[in-house]
């Protein structure tokens, strides 16, 4: 069973976040950020609205400034029982007045600010009317990594996730998958999902025979047959932070090309794996997989990047592909998860989330069920 329950987020600790982003956006350049109702914001402060409607409610970090979160009168007390409330002043408004103006007193009139992406074009664009000198980027195009590196309790939070995940895959596998549709097996997933501590469910995805050739297939009312290969790919949030695993598992006795084409791709997650080290390129990791299912013959068949961040949702920066040339730090966290597939036939996908040490060893894996074949009724 996955462990105990971590010891919550303090005030204190919201306070060094807000701290640390505002000195990397200054040190990006930035006037500031503006951060919306979302993943930003939770990371920030601990809030997150029960509802995200037209009204503005938006977190000011502004160079040389303490933190306010302009939020609607109705919404304060809300907003005032957030963990991370005793670190920042509110300023509320009411319906009738201009929340804008309010907003755009606390900001230079020229400034350039990160904005969070999931902010709505209505506020954004309202701000740019109320401050026309003003200019804006978007925190994944201004400040990719700002919560890419993880501190001691993130990765607590994430290894306790993984283990969640795992304990799911080892369950799941004892299930009858032949003869039954992709959709109840996804259901059962969901259901040990939860039982291990998730609260939140963000995809279950079972892909059978020629569905796995879709990396994104959705579980479906296809009958899962003996002799199909099934791609499973499942997560969600667990003390809100990220799991995300795949495995692949077989009904049956798989023939030659479907153990082959497994083995590859075990190879290319293993090869990715040993390209997990501080200071190397993230694209590295990709380089160090698609090398693998290249060599082998399949490299038209590897349609993804090798992997993604992930934390306080299940995908976000880093990326692990070709290009992205951001070095590998200690307390990243991010998937490592080549595929293969085959058009009408199937896929093969093998995925770990993986954490960079500084320990000499270079990563570590969050999860750590077997990579081998799996035969499963």
């Amino acid at each position: 069973m996955p462990g105990s329950t971590p010891a919550p987020f303090t005030a204190d600790d919201y306070r060094a976040r807000m701290r640390r982003a505002a000195r990397a956006a200054a040190d990006a350049g930035l006037a500031g950020l503006l951060v919306a109702p979302g993943p930003d914001l939770v990371w920030l402060t601990g809030y997150a609205p029960t509802a995200v409607t037209e009204r503005l409610t938006l977190l000011v970090l502004a160079t040389g400034q303490d933190p306010v979160l302009v939020v609607p009168a109705l919404e304060a007390p809300d907003a005032a029982q957030a963990t991370g409330a005793p670190a920042l002043p509110l300023r509320d408004w009411t319906d009738g007045k201009d929340p804008y103006a309010a907003t755009a007193a606390l900001l230079d009139g020229a400034g350039r600010f990160g904005v969070s992406d999931n902010a709505w074009a209505l506020h954004l664009l309202a701000l740019q009317k109320a401050l026309p000198r003003s200019s804006y980027v978007s925190l994944t195009e201004g400040l990719p990594m700002l919560r890419a590196v993880k501190d001691a309790a993130e990765l607590a939070r994430l290894a306790a996730a993984g283990a969640a995940a795992d304990a799911t895959y080892d369950e799941v596998r004892k299930v009858p998958f032949g003869g039954r549709r992709e959709s109840d097996v996804a259901g059962e997933l969901a259901d040990l999902l939860r039982r291990f501590g998730h609260s939140q469910v963000d995809f279950t995805i079972v892909a059978s025979g020629p569905n796995g050739a879709n990396p994104h297939h959705e579980a479906g009312d296809r009958v899962i047959e003996h002799g199909d290969m099934v791609v499973l790919d499942f997560g969600g949030l667990l003390h809100g932070y990220g799991s995300d695993t795949s495995r692949t598992v077989h009904v049956g006795e798989p023939d030659a090309e479907q153990r082959r084409v497994h083995d590859i791709v075990r190879e290319a997650q293993e090869a990715g794996f040993r390209a997990v080290r501080p200071g190397a390129a993230c694209q590295d990791v990709d380089r160090a997989a698609r090398a693998v299912i290249t060599e082998a013959g399949y490299g038209e068949y590897f349609i993804h990047r090798t992997g993604h961040g992930i934390g306080v949702t299940t995908h976000e920066p880093p990326y692990m592909i070709e290009g992205e040339e951001q070095p590998q730090v200690p307390g990243m966290c991010f998937s490592v998860e080549p595929g293969i597939y085959l058009p009408g036939r199937f896929g093969v996908r093998i995925e770990d989330i993986v954490t960079v040490t500084d320990d000499g060893a270079g990563g570590r894996r969050l999860n750590n069920t077997t990579r081998e074949m799996v035969i499963v009724d």
